[in-house]
Protein backbone atom coordinates (compact mmCIF):
# COMPACT_ATOMS: atom_id res chain seq x y z
CA UNK A 1 0.00 0.00 0.00
CA UNK A 2 1.20 3.50 -0.83
CA UNK A 3 1.22 6.49 1.50
CA UNK A 4 -0.53 8.43 1.56
CA UNK A 5 -3.74 6.23 1.57
CA UNK A 6 -4.20 5.77 -2.08
CA UNK A 7 -7.43 5.31 -4.24
CA UNK A 8 -8.82 1.49 -5.15
CA UNK A 9 -9.86 1.48 -9.04
CA UNK A 10 -9.81 -1.73 -11.05
CA UNK A 11 -8.19 -3.93 -8.11
CA UNK A 12 -5.45 -1.81 -8.10
CA UNK A 13 -3.67 0.88 -5.53
CA UNK A 14 -3.43 3.95 -7.23
CA UNK A 15 -2.70 7.77 -6.03
CA UNK A 16 -5.10 10.42 -6.78
CA UNK A 17 -4.14 14.29 -8.31
CA UNK A 18 -4.02 15.49 -4.71
CA UNK A 19 -4.20 14.50 -1.28
CA UNK A 20 -5.93 15.89 2.30
CA UNK A 21 -5.01 15.04 5.87
CA UNK A 22 -7.61 13.51 8.03
CA UNK A 23 -7.33 14.82 11.83
CA UNK A 24 -9.10 13.45 15.46
CA UNK A 25 -12.02 15.65 16.27
CA UNK A 26 -11.03 14.86 20.07
CA UNK A 27 -7.18 15.79 19.50
CA UNK A 28 -6.63 18.04 16.54
CA UNK A 29 -2.72 17.34 17.45
CA UNK A 30 -3.56 13.78 16.05
CA UNK A 31 -3.07 13.71 12.15
CA UNK A 32 -4.70 10.10 11.05
CA UNK A 33 -3.30 10.17 7.98
CA UNK A 34 -2.96 11.58 4.35
CA UNK A 35 -5.69 9.95 1.93
CA UNK A 36 -5.52 10.11 -1.89
CA UNK A 37 -8.16 13.16 -3.91
CA UNK A 38 -9.53 11.11 -7.30
CA UNK A 39 -10.01 12.99 -10.28
CA UNK A 40 -12.72 13.50 -12.56
CA UNK A 41 -11.19 11.46 -15.18
CA UNK A 42 -10.58 8.95 -12.58
CA UNK A 43 -14.13 8.25 -11.89
CA UNK A 44 -14.25 7.75 -15.51
CA UNK A 45 -11.86 5.15 -14.99
CA UNK A 46 -13.54 3.46 -12.01
CA UNK A 47 -16.75 3.86 -13.95
CA UNK A 48 -15.31 1.85 -17.35
CA UNK A 49 -13.63 -1.00 -14.68
CA UNK A 50 -16.94 -1.59 -12.84
CA UNK A 51 -18.87 -2.40 -16.08
CA UNK A 52 -16.16 -4.91 -17.01
CA UNK A 53 -16.23 -5.78 -12.90
CA UNK A 54 -19.83 -6.53 -13.18
CA UNK A 55 -19.84 -8.72 -16.21
CA UNK A 56 -17.63 -11.42 -14.37
CA UNK A 57 -19.14 -10.91 -10.66
CA UNK A 58 -22.65 -11.56 -11.79
CA UNK A 59 -21.57 -14.89 -13.30
CA UNK A 60 -19.69 -15.77 -10.08
CA UNK A 61 -21.56 -18.80 -8.32
CA UNK A 62 -23.56 -18.09 -5.84
CA UNK A 63 -21.51 -19.98 -3.23
CA UNK A 64 -18.38 -18.27 -3.87
CA UNK A 65 -20.29 -14.29 -3.53
CA UNK A 66 -21.89 -16.37 -0.65
CA UNK A 67 -17.95 -17.20 0.85
CA UNK A 68 -16.85 -13.17 -0.53
CA UNK A 69 -19.61 -11.63 1.83
CA UNK A 70 -18.60 -14.33 5.09
CA UNK A 71 -15.17 -13.79 4.73
CA UNK A 72 -15.84 -9.71 4.79
CA UNK A 73 -17.94 -9.88 7.74
CA UNK A 74 -15.47 -12.24 9.56
CA UNK A 75 -12.40 -9.94 9.59
CA UNK A 76 -14.71 -7.38 10.73
CA UNK A 77 -15.91 -8.85 13.22
CA UNK A 78 -12.43 -10.12 14.36
CA UNK A 79 -11.07 -6.73 14.77
CA UNK A 80 -14.24 -4.42 15.78
CA UNK A 81 -11.64 -3.02 18.78
CA UNK A 82 -9.01 -2.08 16.19
CA UNK A 83 -11.38 -0.65 13.69
CA UNK A 84 -13.49 0.52 16.14
CA UNK A 85 -10.53 3.35 17.67
CA UNK A 86 -10.06 3.97 14.02
CA UNK A 87 -13.45 4.57 13.75
CA UNK A 88 -13.86 6.93 17.03
CA UNK A 89 -10.43 8.70 16.60
CA UNK A 90 -11.54 10.01 12.88
CA UNK A 91 -15.17 10.64 13.60
CA UNK A 92 -15.99 11.28 17.24
CA UNK A 93 -18.32 8.97 18.78
CA UNK A 94 -17.47 7.47 21.56
CA UNK A 95 -15.20 3.53 22.00
CA UNK A 96 -17.94 1.59 22.60
CA UNK A 97 -20.46 3.36 19.67
CA UNK A 98 -16.81 3.04 17.17
CA UNK A 99 -16.52 -0.60 18.09
CA UNK A 100 -20.68 -1.91 17.62
CA UNK A 101 -20.59 -0.07 14.56
CA UNK A 102 -17.96 -2.13 13.19
CA UNK A 103 -19.51 -5.03 14.57
CA UNK A 104 -22.81 -3.75 13.06
CA UNK A 105 -21.10 -3.40 9.84
CA UNK A 106 -19.78 -7.38 9.82
CA UNK A 107 -23.50 -8.41 10.41
CA UNK A 108 -25.12 -6.78 7.31
CA UNK A 109 -21.94 -8.68 5.44
CA UNK A 110 -22.96 -12.30 6.99
CA UNK A 111 -26.85 -11.29 6.52
CA UNK A 112 -26.06 -10.86 3.21
CA UNK A 113 -24.10 -13.14 2.41
CA UNK A 114 -26.89 -15.63 3.55
CA UNK A 115 -29.31 -13.75 1.18
CA UNK A 116 -26.82 -14.59 -1.52
CA UNK A 117 -28.50 -18.40 -0.95
CA UNK A 118 -31.92 -17.23 -0.78
CA UNK A 119 -32.37 -15.99 -4.16
CA UNK A 120 -35.67 -17.72 -5.26
CA UNK A 121 -36.93 -16.68 -8.37
CA UNK A 122 -41.12 -17.28 -8.78
CA UNK A 123 -42.92 -19.61 -11.30
CA UNK A 124 -46.86 -18.93 -12.05
CA UNK A 125 -49.09 -20.15 -14.57
CA UNK A 126 -49.94 -18.40 -17.47
CA UNK A 127 -53.66 -17.23 -18.24
CA UNK A 128 -52.71 -18.81 -21.70
CA UNK A 129 -52.78 -22.18 -21.67
CA UNK A 130 -49.49 -23.95 -21.92
CA UNK A 131 -47.18 -21.50 -21.25
CA UNK A 132 -45.24 -20.65 -18.28
CA UNK A 133 -43.70 -17.43 -16.62
CA UNK A 134 -41.35 -16.94 -14.67
CA UNK A 135 -39.73 -13.85 -13.04
CA UNK A 136 -36.49 -13.45 -12.50
CA UNK A 137 -34.00 -10.87 -10.58
CA UNK A 138 -30.89 -9.52 -12.24
CA UNK A 139 -28.40 -7.39 -11.06
CA UNK A 140 -29.01 -3.58 -11.55
CA UNK A 141 -25.41 -3.40 -12.92
CA UNK A 142 -22.98 -0.79 -11.49
CA UNK A 143 -24.31 0.94 -8.49
CA UNK A 144 -22.85 4.24 -6.93
CA UNK A 145 -22.54 4.62 -3.43
CA UNK A 146 -22.23 7.73 -1.16
CA UNK A 147 -22.19 7.60 2.01
CA UNK A 148 -22.33 9.96 5.15
CA UNK A 149 -19.67 10.86 7.70
CA UNK A 150 -21.87 10.13 10.38
CA UNK A 151 -21.96 6.31 10.14
CA UNK A 152 -18.48 6.08 8.61
CA UNK A 153 -18.70 2.27 8.09
CA UNK A 154 -22.40 1.11 8.88
CA UNK A 155 -24.10 3.50 6.05
CA UNK A 156 -21.47 2.14 3.42
CA UNK A 157 -21.72 -1.20 4.61
CA UNK A 158 -25.31 -1.28 4.16
CA UNK A 159 -24.84 -0.40 0.82
CA UNK A 160 -22.28 -2.18 -0.36
CA UNK A 161 -23.27 -5.60 1.13
CA UNK A 162 -26.87 -5.98 -0.56
CA UNK A 163 -24.79 -4.43 -3.98
CA UNK A 164 -22.06 -7.20 -4.10
CA UNK A 165 -24.56 -10.33 -2.84
CA UNK A 166 -27.00 -8.85 -6.25
CA UNK A 167 -23.76 -9.47 -8.27
CA UNK A 168 -23.19 -5.91 -8.92
CA UNK A 169 -20.13 -3.67 -8.94
CA UNK A 170 -19.67 -1.03 -6.85
CA UNK A 171 -18.41 2.71 -6.85
CA UNK A 172 -17.62 3.39 -3.58
CA UNK A 173 -17.27 7.46 -2.30
CA UNK A 174 -16.63 8.37 1.07
CA UNK A 175 -17.46 11.75 2.89
CA UNK A 176 -14.33 13.57 2.48
CA UNK A 177 -14.36 14.10 6.40
CA UNK A 178 -13.89 10.26 7.59
CA UNK A 179 -11.72 8.78 4.57
CA UNK A 180 -9.86 6.62 7.48
CA UNK A 181 -12.75 3.89 7.79
CA UNK A 182 -13.79 4.08 4.26
CA UNK A 183 -10.09 3.04 3.35
CA UNK A 184 -9.58 0.15 5.93
CA UNK A 185 -12.88 -1.34 4.82
CA UNK A 186 -11.43 -1.27 0.96
CA UNK A 187 -8.10 -3.05 2.35
CA UNK A 188 -10.29 -5.62 3.61
CA UNK A 189 -12.25 -6.08 0.28
CA UNK A 190 -8.97 -5.39 -1.83
CA UNK A 191 -8.04 -9.33 -0.15
CA UNK A 192 -11.32 -11.08 -1.18
CA UNK A 193 -11.73 -13.36 -4.53
CA UNK A 194 -13.94 -10.38 -6.89
CA UNK A 195 -12.36 -9.77 -10.53
CA UNK A 196 -11.25 -6.62 -11.19
CA UNK A 197 -13.40 -3.40 -11.04
CA UNK A 198 -15.88 -5.08 -8.88
CA UNK A 199 -15.35 -2.56 -5.99
CA UNK A 200 -13.75 1.09 -6.06
CA UNK A 201 -12.82 3.58 -3.90
CA UNK A 202 -12.50 7.08 -4.93
CA UNK A 203 -11.87 9.26 -2.17
CA UNK A 204 -12.76 13.03 -3.24
CA UNK A 205 -15.03 15.87 -2.63
CA UNK A 206 -18.84 15.73 -3.55
CA UNK A 207 -18.50 19.26 -5.61
CA UNK A 208 -15.81 17.54 -8.26
CA UNK A 209 -15.77 13.02 -7.61
CA UNK A 210 -19.72 13.30 -6.20
CA UNK A 211 -20.71 15.42 -8.70
CA UNK A 212 -18.87 13.39 -11.58
CA UNK A 213 -20.84 9.88 -10.19
CA UNK A 214 -23.92 11.33 -10.06
CA UNK A 215 -24.14 13.29 -13.25
CA UNK A 216 -22.43 10.20 -15.34
CA UNK A 217 -24.58 8.22 -17.44
CA UNK A 218 -23.08 5.02 -17.21
CA UNK A 219 -23.60 4.05 -13.73
CA UNK A 220 -27.13 2.21 -13.62
CA UNK A 221 -27.81 3.15 -10.14
CA UNK A 222 -26.74 5.61 -7.34
CA UNK A 223 -27.60 5.38 -4.12
CA UNK A 224 -27.02 8.44 -1.60
CA UNK A 225 -27.15 9.40 2.00
CA UNK A 226 -27.21 12.98 3.42
CA UNK A 227 -29.06 16.55 3.40
CA UNK A 228 -31.86 17.25 1.90
CA UNK A 229 -30.36 19.95 0.00
CA UNK A 230 -27.80 17.47 -1.73
CA UNK A 231 -30.12 14.91 -2.17
CA UNK A 232 -32.30 17.30 -4.01
CA UNK A 233 -29.27 17.91 -6.27
CA UNK A 234 -28.55 13.86 -6.51
CA UNK A 235 -32.13 12.90 -7.65
CA UNK A 236 -32.39 16.08 -10.58
CA UNK A 237 -28.97 14.80 -11.84
CA UNK A 238 -29.70 11.53 -11.65
CA UNK A 239 -33.32 11.58 -13.37
CA UNK A 240 -31.84 13.44 -16.32
CA UNK A 241 -29.77 10.21 -17.37
CA UNK A 242 -32.99 8.03 -16.14
CA UNK A 243 -30.49 6.41 -13.46
CA UNK A 244 -31.78 4.62 -10.64
CA UNK A 245 -31.35 6.27 -7.52
CA UNK A 246 -32.47 5.73 -3.78
CA UNK A 247 -31.69 8.42 -1.29
CA UNK A 248 -31.98 8.77 2.54
CA UNK A 249 -32.01 12.61 3.50
CA UNK A 250 -32.62 14.67 6.62
CA UNK A 251 -35.04 14.61 9.57
CA UNK A 252 -36.28 16.14 12.62
CA UNK A 253 -37.78 12.64 14.60
CA UNK A 254 -39.93 13.45 17.66
CA UNK A 255 -40.24 11.08 20.74
CA UNK A 256 -43.56 11.55 22.81
CA UNK A 257 -44.04 11.20 26.14
CA UNK A 258 -47.04 10.56 27.48
CA UNK A 259 -49.38 11.17 30.48
CA UNK A 260 -48.56 7.74 31.75
CA UNK A 261 -44.68 7.21 30.61
CA UNK A 262 -42.59 5.33 32.65
CA UNK A 263 -40.25 8.99 33.35
CA UNK A 264 -37.30 6.92 34.07
CA UNK A 265 -37.87 4.76 31.06
CA UNK A 266 -38.78 8.58 28.92
CA UNK A 267 -35.11 9.95 30.22
CA UNK A 268 -33.19 6.96 29.53
CA UNK A 269 -35.06 7.20 25.80
CA UNK A 270 -34.72 10.93 25.31
CA UNK A 271 -31.01 10.68 26.09
CA UNK A 272 -30.27 7.63 23.98
CA UNK A 273 -32.31 9.05 21.23
CA UNK A 274 -31.16 12.51 21.20
CA UNK A 275 -27.38 12.66 23.03
CA UNK A 276 -25.44 9.27 21.68
CA UNK A 277 -23.26 9.66 18.93
CA UNK A 278 -23.05 13.68 20.15
CA UNK A 279 -26.62 13.50 18.01
CA UNK A 280 -25.02 12.93 15.27
CA UNK A 281 -27.68 10.96 13.61
CA UNK A 282 -30.42 10.88 10.99
CA UNK A 283 -32.75 9.26 13.52
CA UNK A 284 -32.24 11.38 16.59
CA UNK A 285 -34.72 12.72 18.40
CA UNK A 286 -34.16 16.30 18.76
CA UNK A 287 -38.09 17.10 19.51
CA UNK A 288 -39.22 15.77 22.68
CA UNK A 289 -43.15 16.11 22.35
CA UNK A 290 -44.25 15.66 26.64
CA UNK A 291 -47.89 15.68 28.15
CA UNK A 292 -47.98 19.02 30.37
CA UNK A 293 -48.77 16.99 33.69
CA UNK A 294 -45.46 15.01 33.61
CA UNK A 295 -43.42 18.08 32.06
CA UNK A 296 -41.76 19.90 34.45
CA UNK A 297 -40.65 16.39 36.10
CA UNK A 298 -39.30 14.89 33.20
CA UNK A 299 -37.69 18.10 32.10
CA UNK A 300 -35.76 17.80 36.00
CA UNK A 301 -34.93 14.47 35.53
CA UNK A 302 -33.56 14.50 32.00
CA UNK A 303 -31.58 17.84 32.88
CA UNK A 304 -30.14 15.70 35.78
CA UNK A 305 -28.87 13.36 33.41
CA UNK A 306 -27.44 15.15 30.82
CA UNK A 307 -25.64 16.91 34.14
CA UNK A 308 -23.83 12.97 34.84
CA UNK A 309 -22.87 12.75 31.79
CA UNK A 310 -19.46 12.80 30.47
CA UNK A 311 -18.19 14.94 27.54
CA UNK A 312 -14.73 14.34 26.20
CA UNK A 313 -12.29 12.57 24.00
CA UNK A 314 -13.94 9.93 21.94
CA UNK A 315 -11.13 7.10 23.51
CA UNK A 316 -11.55 8.45 27.03
CA UNK A 317 -12.57 6.01 29.73
CA UNK A 318 -16.32 6.65 30.59
CA UNK A 319 -17.10 9.06 28.05
CA UNK A 320 -20.74 9.37 26.90
CA UNK A 321 -20.66 12.08 24.06
CA UNK A 322 -17.61 12.84 21.92
CA UNK A 323 -16.92 16.19 19.80
CA UNK A 324 -18.85 16.96 17.29
CA UNK A 325 -17.32 15.97 13.79
CA UNK A 326 -15.59 19.61 12.81
CA UNK A 327 -15.39 23.11 12.84
CA UNK A 328 -18.27 23.81 10.68
CA UNK A 329 -20.59 21.73 12.55
CA UNK A 330 -19.31 23.12 16.08
CA UNK A 331 -20.33 26.99 15.08
CA UNK A 332 -23.45 25.65 13.16
CA UNK A 333 -24.33 24.28 16.50
CA UNK A 334 -23.66 27.27 18.77
CA UNK A 335 -25.40 29.85 16.44
CA UNK A 336 -28.34 27.66 16.60
CA UNK A 337 -28.48 27.64 20.48
CA UNK A 338 -28.10 31.44 19.76
CA UNK A 339 -30.74 31.48 17.28
CA UNK A 340 -33.10 29.97 19.62
CA UNK A 341 -33.05 31.60 22.41
CA UNK A 342 -33.53 34.60 19.96
CA UNK A 343 -36.98 33.00 18.98
CA UNK A 344 -38.12 33.02 22.78
CA UNK A 345 -36.68 28.91 23.88
CA UNK A 346 -35.15 28.95 27.35
CA UNK A 347 -32.31 27.31 27.97
CA UNK A 348 -32.91 24.40 30.10
CA UNK A 349 -29.33 22.70 30.20
CA UNK A 350 -25.64 23.17 28.80
CA UNK A 351 -25.80 24.97 25.59
CA UNK A 352 -22.02 26.13 25.46
CA UNK A 353 -18.40 25.07 24.32
CA UNK A 354 -16.84 22.50 26.79
CA UNK A 355 -12.89 22.77 27.14
CA UNK A 356 -10.92 19.74 27.17
CA UNK A 357 -7.17 18.42 28.12
CA UNK A 358 -7.22 18.29 24.57
CA UNK A 359 -7.90 20.62 21.37
CA UNK A 360 -11.49 19.52 19.79
CA UNK A 361 -14.79 19.78 19.19
CA UNK A 362 -16.53 19.57 22.24
CA UNK A 363 -19.58 21.44 23.16
CA UNK A 364 -22.35 20.56 26.11
CA UNK A 365 -25.67 18.71 25.62
CA UNK A 366 -28.29 21.50 25.47
CA UNK A 367 -31.90 20.69 26.41
CA UNK A 368 -34.50 23.84 25.40
CA UNK A 369 -37.84 23.78 27.05
CA UNK A 370 -40.54 26.36 26.45
CA UNK A 371 -40.46 26.03 22.17
CA UNK A 372 -43.10 25.78 19.93
CA UNK A 373 -42.76 23.30 16.85
CA UNK A 374 -43.35 27.03 14.31
CA UNK A 375 -39.53 27.51 15.60
CA UNK A 376 -36.68 27.06 13.08
CA UNK A 377 -35.08 24.54 15.32
CA UNK A 378 -38.24 22.38 15.53
CA UNK A 379 -38.31 22.92 11.76
CA UNK A 380 -34.94 21.81 10.51
CA UNK A 381 -32.06 19.60 11.03
CA UNK A 382 -29.66 20.43 13.20
CA UNK A 383 -27.34 17.49 13.47
CA UNK A 384 -25.56 18.01 16.78
CA UNK A 385 -26.19 17.05 21.04
CA UNK A 386 -29.52 19.55 20.87
CA UNK A 387 -32.85 18.90 21.95
CA UNK A 388 -36.16 20.55 22.48
CA UNK A 389 -38.83 20.16 24.72
CA UNK A 390 -42.66 21.05 23.33
CA UNK A 391 -45.07 21.00 26.05
CA UNK A 392 -48.85 19.46 24.56
CA UNK A 393 -52.04 19.16 26.44
CA UNK A 394 -53.13 15.69 24.84
CA UNK A 395 -52.28 12.95 23.15
CA UNK A 396 -54.47 14.61 19.59
CA UNK A 397 -51.98 17.88 20.18
CA UNK A 398 -49.13 15.25 20.07
CA UNK A 399 -49.86 13.35 17.33
CA UNK A 400 -50.42 16.44 15.13
CA UNK A 401 -47.44 18.24 16.42
CA UNK A 402 -45.53 15.04 15.53
CA UNK A 403 -46.72 15.22 12.25
CA UNK A 404 -46.13 18.71 11.69
CA UNK A 405 -42.84 18.29 9.75
CA UNK A 406 -41.75 18.38 6.04
CA UNK A 407 -39.90 15.14 7.28
CA UNK A 408 -41.13 11.43 8.28
CA UNK A 409 -38.04 9.47 9.11
CA UNK A 410 -38.62 7.45 12.97
CA UNK A 411 -40.44 8.69 16.07
CA UNK A 412 -40.99 6.76 19.22
CA UNK A 413 -43.31 7.29 22.42
CA UNK A 414 -42.95 6.28 26.09
CA UNK A 415 -46.14 5.22 27.07
CA UNK A 416 -47.73 2.05 29.28
CA UNK A 417 -51.53 2.38 27.10
CA UNK A 418 -51.81 -0.47 24.65
CA UNK A 419 -54.19 1.61 23.17
CA UNK A 420 -52.46 5.08 23.33
CA UNK A 421 -49.28 2.58 21.07
CA UNK A 422 -51.35 1.04 19.20
CA UNK A 423 -53.05 4.52 17.99
CA UNK A 424 -49.42 5.74 17.39
CA UNK A 425 -48.24 3.27 15.16
CA UNK A 426 -51.27 4.42 12.80
CA UNK A 427 -51.16 7.97 12.82
CA UNK A 428 -47.64 8.60 13.32
CA UNK A 429 -46.25 9.48 9.19
CA UNK A 430 -42.51 7.79 9.71
CA UNK A 431 -41.17 5.25 8.27
CA UNK A 432 -40.37 3.70 11.46
CA UNK A 433 -41.96 3.91 14.77
CA UNK A 434 -40.68 2.77 18.21
CA UNK A 435 -42.52 1.94 21.39
CA UNK A 436 -40.62 2.66 24.71
CA UNK A 437 -37.38 2.78 22.61
CA UNK A 438 -35.31 5.47 21.65
CA UNK A 439 -35.80 7.04 17.73
CA UNK A 440 -32.12 6.15 17.11
CA UNK A 441 -31.13 2.24 16.88
CA UNK A 442 -32.49 -0.02 14.07
CA UNK A 443 -32.23 -3.82 13.15
CA UNK A 444 -30.36 -4.82 10.09
CA UNK A 445 -32.78 -7.47 9.25
CA UNK A 446 -35.52 -5.01 8.60
CA UNK A 447 -36.40 -2.79 6.19
CA UNK A 448 -35.14 1.17 6.80
CA UNK A 449 -36.29 4.56 5.46
CA UNK A 450 -38.86 7.57 6.05
CA UNK A 451 -41.52 9.19 4.21
CA UNK A 452 -41.67 12.81 3.07
CA UNK A 453 -38.50 14.42 2.52
CA UNK A 454 -36.66 11.76 4.27
CA UNK A 455 -36.00 9.16 1.25
CA UNK A 456 -37.06 9.05 -2.03
CA UNK A 457 -37.12 5.16 -3.66
CA UNK A 458 -37.12 1.78 -2.64
CA UNK A 459 -36.34 1.30 1.49
CA UNK A 460 -32.81 -0.15 2.52
CA UNK A 461 -31.68 -2.87 4.39
CA UNK A 462 -32.99 -6.57 5.18
CA UNK A 463 -35.29 -8.38 1.98
CA UNK A 464 -35.96 -5.10 0.92
CA UNK A 465 -33.21 -3.74 -0.14
CA UNK A 466 -33.17 -6.31 -3.69
CA UNK A 467 -35.53 -3.55 -4.57
CA UNK A 468 -33.01 -1.18 -5.29
CA UNK A 469 -30.49 -3.36 -6.17
CA UNK A 470 -32.06 -6.03 -8.75
CA UNK A 471 -34.41 -5.81 -11.88
CA UNK A 472 -36.79 -7.99 -12.41
CA UNK A 473 -37.61 -10.00 -15.64
CA UNK A 474 -40.42 -11.79 -16.94
CA UNK A 475 -39.82 -14.82 -18.81
CA UNK A 476 -42.52 -16.48 -20.75
CA UNK A 477 -42.23 -19.94 -21.83
CA UNK A 478 -44.29 -22.15 -24.38
CA UNK A 479 -42.80 -25.57 -24.00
Amino acid sequence: MSSPHALYINGQWVDGTSHITNANPSDLTDVIGDYAQASAAQVEDAIDAARNGHKEWAKTGLEQRYGVLMAIGDELMARKEELGRLLSREEGKPLAEGMGEVARSAQFFHYYAAEVLRQLDERVDSVRPGVEVETRREPVGVVGIISPWNFPMATAVWKIAPALAFGNAVIFKPANLVPASAWALTEIISRQALPAGTFNLLMGSGGSVGEALITSPAINALTFTGSLEVGRRVAAATAGNLVKCQLEMGSKNALIVAEDADLDLAVEAAFNGAYSGTGQKCTASSRLIVHTAVHDVFVDKLSARLAKAKVGPALEEGVQIGPVADARQLESNLNWIERAQAEGAKLAFGGERVECASDGYFMAPTLFVDTTNEMAINREEVFGPIACVIKVADMDEAIATLNDTNFGLTAGIITDSLALATRFKAQAETGCVMVNLPTAGTDYHVPFGGRKDSSFGPREQGRYAREFYTVVKTCYVKA
